[in-house]
């Protein structure tokens, strides 16, 4: 246990461990995982605070993919028959799940398209239009569109996006054994060229591929050479049909663990617990907060997303923490209304 307090330390001092650092960490995990998940809650408290953030996403675009990653349904490996593909969704209706994010208390809204998406020069002035039409919103504008490149970065940024988003999967030692389709260095290039271009960064990565916690130490330290601000944490829910549809899944105790490494290697970043949560960690995920997580992504296309809202403020307040923004109200002039304690502040409308 001495060695989770004196990397705790180092990890404040120094804003991070090294790979070797975590790798010790993750053995004395094994025989105190709690201990460890303890300190990094006091990592998150020392540079967040218990300050929780909310974020949404609306998938605005879905289609076949070319890629031949071994997790998705949408690969070109794949292609199921039942698969859900839609064109780019109104502008009207992303406004719309954004309001809805808003309401929920959301910090940070997504306009998300799954696979390596070929943007036609429309749908390119569409989402920009639809970007710059959310800067009204109290929510940040954010994306994830797949392969950037400058000038579709330069447009994004000169449209108001807060933040681009662009996952890296896994290390690129293990990249080979989900995708070889493309090349490691394309998915870090758009990281890079978001950057360059002034937008903020959300990458991470997809645990329970097949990886190790070697692989993960690699990743996590990927991302901090990278300056990235946002990091997610996605857990893999395998898809029937696709190469890794048969992979058992990860304990939710290792889960919990690899929140825990990343937070003592990324002491600064803000940590995303993301899409495959419920399934995996279930009625642990409060555990992931306790582990060092500050932030929440939430799901899209929900069918009950007051209830669902009501329920992640009420786990985060029960932690002892606070979310970031309070809901708000949407009234009918389509001004937003702060709501505080049940009543709503009306002075803002006309």
């Amino acid at each position: 246990m001495k060695v989770i307090e004196q990397l705790k330390n180092k990890s404040i001092k120094k804003k991070g461990i090294d790979g070797n650092d975590a790798l010790r960490l993750s053995e004395e995990a094994s025989l105190h995982p709690f201990v460890l998940m303890a300190a990094a809650g006091e990592i998150r408290d020392h540079f967040h605070g218990r300050r929780i953030s909310l974020c949404g996403s609306i998938s605005a675009k879905s289609g076949r993919c070319g890629e031949d990653c071994a997790f998705c349904a949408r690969a070109k490996k794949v292609y199921k028959k039942n698969f859900s593909s839609f064109p780019l969704k109104r502008d009207g209706e992303i406004i719309a799940a954004a309001q809805q994010a808003a309401r929920e208390g959301a910090e940070f809204f997504g306009i998300a398209a799954g696979g390596r998406t070929a943007w036609t020069a429309r749908e390119w002035e569409k989402i920009c239009r639809t970007v710059s039409a959310m800067q009204s919103l109290e929510v940040q504008a954010c994306a994830s569109l797949g392969v950037l490149t400058a000038a579709q970065a330069a447009a994004l940024k000169a449209a108001g996006l807060h933040r681009y988003h662009h996952n890296l999967l896994t290390s690129r030692s293990y990249f080979p054994q989900v995708c070889t389709t493309r090349g490691y260095e394309e998915d870090m290039k758009t990281v890079l060229l978001a950057r360059r271009a002034g937008l903020s960064v959300c990458a991470g990565g997809i645990i329970g591929l097949g990886e190790g916690m070697t692989h993960r130490v690699e990743l996590a330290l990927t991302i901090r050479e990278l300056g990235v601000e946002s990091v997610p944490i996605r857990i893999l829910t395998p898809v029937s049909g696709t190469p890794l549809g048969g992979r058992p899944p990860l304990s939710p105790l290792e889960i919990l663990i690899t929140i825990a490494l990343w937070r003592f290697l990324l002491p600064d970043r803000e940590l995303r617990i993301c899409g495959g949560r419920g399934s995996n960690l279930r009625r642990l995920l409060p555990l992931g907060i306790i582990a060092g997580a500050n932030a929440l992504m939430r799901g899209h296309d929900r069918a009950h997303p007051e209830e669902e809202a009501d329920a992640a403020r009420e786990m985060i307040r029960d932690l002892g923490c606070h979310p970031a923004r309070e809901p708000l109200h949407v009234c009918k002039c389509m001004t937003a209304c702060h709501q505080q304690e049940g009543t709503i502040e009306k002075s803002r409308c006309p």
